[in-house]
């Protein structure tokens, strides 16, 4: 589930949304309203339920993307919908290379191109676009790695990962 050329998607567990007006995310780290949306390359990013915790890096030439055990019955159960819109109202949010360019935002209200499409199975997804998925029975020792290594990483919904084990 990929965004065409000209458009950009915003992913939702909710399939009954018609019209996006910006707001400040309740996890935001700026005051600034957005619609927040991805595109072609990050859309996997979003391969998930909202909340589940992941890790993305690239190590070598594979994707990969890394979750905890405890979310797997989540991730086969999620109905997750795509949103897609013309990407024209979006542009990219922070700078690309220092951590910013990973989403797309809009700063006025904008109409999906047609209804919510459903995503359809996730591991399914990740298979058919070689991204390589890691289970884990904790996140941490991995972001500890992609972090002090050359890696570029992405961590998302971190703060619902299991606590760091006692070492």
């Amino acid at each position: 589930m990929r965004p065409e050329h000209d458009q950009v998607l915003h992913f939702s567990e909710d399939p009954s949304i018609t019209r996006f007006v910006p707001h400040v995310a309740a996890t935001a780290r700026q005051a600034e309203e957005y619609v927040w949306a991805v595109d072609a390359h990050r859309s996997p990013d979003y391969w998930f339920p909202r909340q589940c915790p992941r890790v993305l890096t690239i190590s070598g030439s594979a994707r990969v993307h890394a979750v905890e055990y405890g979310w797997l019955e989540r991730m086969r159960t999620a109905e997750l919908y795509a949103y897609r819109f013309d990407a024209a109202p979006f542009r990219p949010f922070g700078e690309k290379g220092a951590g910013g360019g990973h989403a797309m935002v809009a700063t006025e209200p904008v109409v999906p191109l047609g209804p919510a499409e459903r995503v359809g199975d996730l591991f399914a997804l990740h298979e058919e676009a070689g991204i390589e998925l890691r289970v884990l029975a904790n996140l941490w020792p991995f972001v500890d790695e992609v972090v002090a290594g050359p890696l570029a990483y992405s961590g998302i919904r971190l703060r619902n990962a299991l606590p760091r084990s006692v070492r």
